[in-house]
């Protein structure tokens, strides 16, 4: 195991050194996007200063120099989650389009009348609408995988919902709302004695851990370069490439094309024929840069950090008055992600007060509305970590909390 050194960690990453309303800035958004260590920062400019040039285009030497580079890249990424082949590894702006892509693409053609579709009721909002206008447009029926009362799955009603009729199964692996982690091995192996196709969002769960998609037999994976310190603006798909295959592009022009006529078009093989006009070269070189910092400093260093920061979060969360957590509340069942609720407290002026204190967390509905219908409460408050955060600015996070609702007039 490599030497894990937080502070020494930290000096990578100048935007955590500011100070904000005059105290150091304690970031723990890390759920919506994460910072940028310089490393990732610099293969960014470097690419610019030396390389700029459009890939797959240009015959001169930096426009090889550029298409190797980004070939390159997504060699990188295919090493990173252990894909069978390059091919399988599709760029986009991030998670959220490339679950368009599946739906519009896999899920138009794939699925019809009467055929159903099931998600989790903790599902971001861009792992849930695409879906409904698949099931909308095909006449397809949505079905729900609903929560135990300690956040996690009930797995006997994941065998009730998923039947032969189903064709996809579309879930996080983890939940941005509520931190759970959802058993994604055995919701794979249970859609495919079905004969579903299981998507994976691992928008939370990619830059946490080490994931294995041949292990996995996964069929779809998408995550967002910006939440494991790429930049943003990247984001991939991973697909086998059997499947690949088979469905339709889903932008049109620039690179994707094979031949076009005046009437008719033919496209190129995957990736490329879901890579429409210019590509974010810069981005995937970062989202490379990303990965080559993660995994030099360990997975398993970066893990068991953050479940000591998560842990200690929830032990000091619990004895505070008036606060409840929305999520399960265990290291075991959950990752980096606590959300909570201070009773007589809106969310909002939540993180309001906090911010007043350098504290940055994320209040609202997290782009998950029907998970808040379904547990009736309007929003949460969400703390989340990363690599670079510490047990200290855990402490500054209590003594934080500690003072809201004396902000808002309450007694202790």
């Amino acid at each position: 195991m490599q030497h894990f050194d937080v502070n020494v960690i930290r000096r990578d990453f100048a935007t955590l050194a500011q100070q904000v309303k005059g105290k150091p800035l304690i970031y723990l958004d890390n759920a919506a996007t994460t910072h940028k260590p310089d490393g990732v920062l610099q293969a960014m400019k470097d690419y610019y200063q030396r390389c700029n040039a459009n890939p797959h285009r240009g015959a001169y030497e930096l426009g090889v120099t550029s298409t190797t580079l980004y070939e390159g890249a997504r060699a990188r990424v295919s090493q990173f989650i252990n894909a069978a082949s390059p091919r399988e590894i599709v760029f986009t702006k991030n998670a959220t389009e490339a679950l368009n892509l599946i739906a519009f693409s896999y899920g138009m053609s794939f699925v019809g009348p009467g055929d159903e579709i099931v998600l989790c009721i903790s599902e971001h909002h861009s792992n849930l609408v695409p879906w409904q206008r698949v099931a909308k447009t095909r006449k397809a029926v949505l079905k729900y995988l609903y929560l135990n009362k300690d956040y996690t799955l009930d797995m006997d009603q994941l065998a009730a919902t998923i039947t032969e009729k189903t064709k996809v199964v579309s879930i996080a692996h983890m939940s941005n709302a509520l931190g759970t982690i959802y058993p994604i091995e055995e919701i794979i192996d249970f859609a495919h004695a079905k004969g579903a196709v299981v998507v994976i969002d691992g928008a939370q769960s990619v830059p946490h851990s080490k994931v294995d998609v041949q292990q996995l037999d996964a069929d779809f994976l998408v995550w967002s370069g910006h939440k494991m310190l790429s930049p943003m603006g990247i984001g991939v798909l991973y697909g086998k490439l059997s499947l690949l295959e088979q469905i339709p592009p889903f932008l049109f022009g620039g690179e994707m094309i094979e031949y076009v006529q005046e009437q008719e078009s033919t496209f190129a093989e995957p990736p490329l024929k879901f890579e429409g006009g210019t590509p974010n070269v810069a981005g995937a070189l970062g989202l490379a840069a990303a990965i080559d910092y993660l995994e030099a400093i360990g997975w398993e260093n970066i893990q068991s950090h953050e479940r000591r920061l998560t842990a200690y979060a929830l032990e000091q969360l619990r004895r505070i008055n008036h606060l409840r957590i929305i999520g399960p509340g265990d290291v075991e069942k959950q990752g980096p992600v606590i959300s909570f609720v201070l009773e007589g407290c809106h969310p909002h002026d939540v993180a309001t007060i906090l911010d007043s204190y350098g504290v940055a967390v994320r209040a609202g509905h997290h782009c998950a509305q029907p998970l808040m219908s379904y547990l009736q409460v309007p929003a949460t408050s969400r703390a989340s970590f990363y690599l670079y955060n510490t047990l200290d600015e855990v402490d500054s996070l209590i003594a934080a909390i500690k003072e809201v609702r004396k902000w808002l007039g309450y007694g202790p």
